[in-house]
């Protein structure tokens, strides 16, 4: 089927780098349905796997990229035929095996979600798998946690990135009073526009960290950083109060006693787009493509293409980026 470019990470020494280079579709890895990607986006995984993090990305030279939407070009299996389109999050795509950030990938079958109706490609990975984490945050704290609008202010942080800031869109678009949580205090009128009613600095919500219990003022959390923010947020969440966990860019420990727990009654709930069975990410992405969309999600993007998509991966990595970075392949121009 031809070439193809991609952004290829190299090991050289001690060094990882980075280079656009023109691969051939024979060598991608075993897989029954081969895509060409319009479209990806940007998370901090990928920046972990194109610096080498153990814990995402072990063998070079590697394509990163976690997500991807696109055509199938060939299928091995009845379920999809050339031309269809889709969208691809999670499972070992960007981390062991070539991901979006080429203009074409070959997975399993088994990885692959047909695009819903009311779900355009671009705006799929408008999301990508950031946004769908977010939406996942909120779908659990609703089904599980019996999260509703009426039970008092929900809590994000990290809200001016990935995760953070659709979080903040869409609690806000059912309803919610959104509490936004973030260290660019430049960003506070941008939050607002998104949705939410109050802006926290991180320092306003690490107070009071050595203390057991703090005041009971959230319904509810979707927490992206991890670390004592996290904890605080629990310590703060109302009686039967839920947090959703999914992220550890400030720390993957948390400094955790049981109080909140059996005082308060709360749930700690974890949150994974990796390994969540295909057919829950199916039913989640058309919650998105109809009673979920979000008409205002293209004021989140930062387009991207693969030249300047090494700048981003160093912004992300740095806590720079805001919103969605989009990568945009050629077959989608």
């Amino acid at each position: 089927m031809g070439t193809y470019r991609a952004m290829v990470v190299h090991r050289e020494g001690d060094a990882l780098v980075r280079r656009l280079e023109t691969l051939n579709s024979d060598d991608l890895p075993a897989g029954e349905v081969l895509i060409e990607v319009h479209y990806s986006s940007l998370n901090y995984k990928d920046g972990l796997s194109a610096t080498g993090n153990p814990g995402v990305t072990r063998a070079f030279p590697h394509t990163p990229g976690i997500d991807a939407a696109g055509v199938v070009l060939e299928s091995a299996v009845p379920e999809f035929s050339p031309g269809d389109e889709v969208i691809v999050i999670g499972f070992d795509l960007g981390m062991g095996t070539a991901g979006g950030f080429g203009e074409r990938i070959r997975v399993p079958a088994g990885w692959v979600v047909p695009r819903p109706e009311g779900l355009s490609l671009r705006a799929s990975m408008a999301l990508g798998t950031a946004g769908f984490t977010a939406a996942e945050c909120v779908d659990k704290l609703e089904r599980m946690g019996g999260l509703n609008p009426a039970q008092g202010p929900v809590l994000v942080t990290g809200a001016t990135g990935g995760v953070g800031s659709v979080a903040v869109m869409l609690l806000s678009q059912l309803g919610y009073e959104v509490v936004a949580v973030t260290g660019k205090a430049d960003k506070t009128e941008w939050l607002k526009g998104l949705g939410a009613s109050e802006v926290l600095s991180r320092e306003a919500l690490a107070e009071g960290a050595g203390k057991p219990l703090l005041a009971e003022r959230y319904a509810g959390a979707v927490d992206t950083v991890g670390g004592e923010l996290l904890f605080n947020a629990v310590k703060s969440l109302r009686y039967g109060g839920s947090l959703a966990a999914c992220g550890l860019v400030a720390s993957p420990a948390i400094p955790a006693t049981v109080l909140p727990f059996i005082l308060r009654h709360v749930n700690l709930l974890g949150i994974d787009s990796v390994q969540w069975p295909l057919a829950e990410k199916t039913r989640l992405w058309g919650r998105l493509a109809k009673e979920w969309q979000l008409p205002a999600l293209e004021t989140l993007v930062e387009p991207l293409s693969l030249e300047s998509l090494s700048d981003a991966l160093d912004r992300i990595l740095a806590g720079d980026m805001v919103g969605r970075g989009l990568l945009i392949h050629s077959a989608a121009a």
